[in-house]
């Protein structure tokens, strides 16, 4: 997918959403793993915020792959870009 096709779809995001996608594109590139409790603190979200707008990332056809990988003490996502 090119930048701008995906910039466009981009605009269809909440001001949180397009944040948590912009972090993740940032952050993907030398780390695999977050957690939503961590992306939280970063950007001045609850946990449960990211959560809810985290999953609407995962099901959009955007430039990163988002898995919800696992849970303890947080839900772990696993993002590739």
């Amino acid at each position: 997918m090119s930048l701008s096709m995906s910039s466009a779809m981009a605009t269809d995001l909440t001001s949180k959403q397009q944040q948590i996608l912009q972090y993740l594109r940032e952050k993907a590139a030398t780390k695999t793993y977050f957690k939503s409790r961590l992306i939280a603190q970063e950007l001045g979200m609850t946990p449960k915020e990211v959560g809810s707008n985290i999953t609407a990332l995962q099901n959009g056809n955007y430039d990163v792959e988002i898995e919800k990988w696992g849970y303890s003490s947080s839900t772990t996502w696993k993002v590739s870009l």
